[in-house]
């Protein structure tokens, strides 16, 4: 049964973070494989946006849960370029000539974690799977911010570099589990800076133990020093299998216990940081990004629109999107369990076929496209959503009526009270058989 709308509102509002629908903790095993020539035949590849997943990090944070192993050598890192490449042969094929794409991403782990020389065979293996793409992004961390690295990443065309600061507080860093040195951000932001590119994105975290107002703002004014494009905040999560999680026992599928002293200081944070970053020139976009207004719509973003629009994935952790099918590679959090699935991809020499993931009904469809529409702060088109479903969903009219969304100009929109509660609202509008699968994964 669907929690009511005053569940929503008496719970906590950091429920989790909704970055996809359904999460990957829904995808299992196809009773057949599923060819890829098939899944995208009938699919509209205009406009396509493709995700590389680069699955290591220099180190290991405790509140992550990413696909990555920290620290592997350098033949691991051969070895996934070699199976990389057989993917994106297999995707050229299964896509045909008729294929564009729109915008481009290299996640991970950090991909700046790969050397000069295995960065230029990375965007070998990209430029032939999508040729011409004129907007991409990447993530990098301070301590592998060079200009050698750099370099590589103008050359071939990145456009918007994000760096995972955090904190700029040694102390702070250490209270959220990171390994990282303070003292690396502002060189590699500097680095960033010279090197030219049209876009920077700073990450930050707030909600730390020992983390306060006076703290954050510190770090939030040192990070406008730079006058990134874009700053994302990010409120702490402890998650099961993390280092943060085995320290506090979290048990996944467990009800977390509840602990208001903890949402009062990250709602707290998050106000003082939404009111510093509006007085600083920033326009919210999202309830963790904030966009520089005069670089406002400067990316050129072109029509691709995510709860629309295919995304094509390679990489051990990199998803696909089609209409009716998103496929993966299986997922874990825990070292053992990765590794398992990284020595699977690197043997894997048929990438023709999907072997894993979600099929979507039309009400999944429906849900995804309110849920990725609305947690914007441009909200949901509701003549496009009817014209596309023919309906749209009834818990909406609760989320109005509570006074976390309002009409405006032919959209719903999350109101103040709403979109800091985005991480609240998002699991709310999960359907009860994909939640249940959700619940049931296994966790490793």
């Amino acid at each position: 049964m669907r929690a009511s709308i005053s569940d929503l509102l008496q719970k906590t509002p950091y429920r989790g973070y909704l970055y996809a629908y359904p999460h990957k903790t829904a995808y299992r095993a196809f009773a057949r494989p599923k060819p890829l020539a098939e899944l995208w035949r009938e699919e509209d590849r205009r406009r396509l946006f493709l995700y590389v997943h680069a699955p290591f990090c220099e180190m290991r944070c405790g509140f992550c849960n990413l696909f990555t192993v920290s620290n592997a050598e350098d033949s691991a890192v051969e070895i996934w370029l070699a199976a990389l490449a057989r993917e994106a042969a297999a995707l050229e094929e299964a896509l045909g000539g008729e294929r564009r794409f729109s915008l481009g991403a290299i996640g991970g782990g950090t991909p700046t974690y790969l050397t000069a020389d295995q960065l230029e065979r990375l965007f070998a293996i990209m430029e032939r799977l999508a040729p011409g793409m004129e907007n991409l992004g990447i993530e990098t961390s301070p301590g592998r911010t060079t200009p050698e690295r750099l370099a590589v990443l103008k050359a071939h065309g990145v456009t918007r570099v994000s760096i995972g600061v955090e904190s700029f507080d040694q102390a702070m860093l250490r209270a959220m589990g990171r390994p990282a040195k303070a003292e690396e951000a502002p060189p590699a932001l500097d680095a960033i800076r010279a090197a030219g590119f049209a876009r920077l994105n700073v990450d930050l975290i707030y909600g730390a133990e020992g983390q306060t107002e006076a703290g954050f703002l510190a770090d939030l004014d040192r990070a406008l020093e730079w006058s990134p494009e874009e700053i994302y905040l990010y409120p702490l999560y402890v998650r099961p299998l993390t280092g943060l999680g085995k320290r506090r026992g979290v048990i996944p599928q467990a009800e977390a216990e509840p602990d208001a002293a903890w949402d009062a200081q990250r709602l707290a944070l998050y106000r003082l940081g939404r009111e510093r970053l509006t007085a600083a020139g920033y326009r919210q976009a999202s309830m963790r990004r904030f966009e520089r207004a005069d670089a406002a719509g400067s990316a050129p973003r072109d029509d691709y629109a995510c709860q629309e629009d295919g995304m094509v994935g390679i990489g051990p952790g990199a998803r696909s999107y089609t209409r009716h099918v998103h496929y993966a590679q299986p997922w874990a959090v825990g070292r053992a369990a990765i590794l398992d699935i990284l020595r699977d991809y690197a043997e894997q020499r048929d990438f023709s076929v999907a072997r894993h993931g979600a099929i979507l009904s039309d009400e999944e469809r429906l849900r995804r496209f309110v849920i990725k529409s609305l947690l914007n702060l441009e909200g949901l088109e509701l003549a496009r959503c009817e014209a596309l479903f023919g309906e749209s969903l009834p818990e909406l009219a609760a989320l109005e009526e509570a006074g976390l969304a309002e009409r405006r100009g032919g959209r719903l929109i999350l109101t103040e009270a709403g979109l800091e509660r985005s991480d609240a609202v998002g699991p709310w509008l999960v359907s009860a058989p994909m939640r249940a699968s959700m619940e049931a994964f296994a966790w490793r």
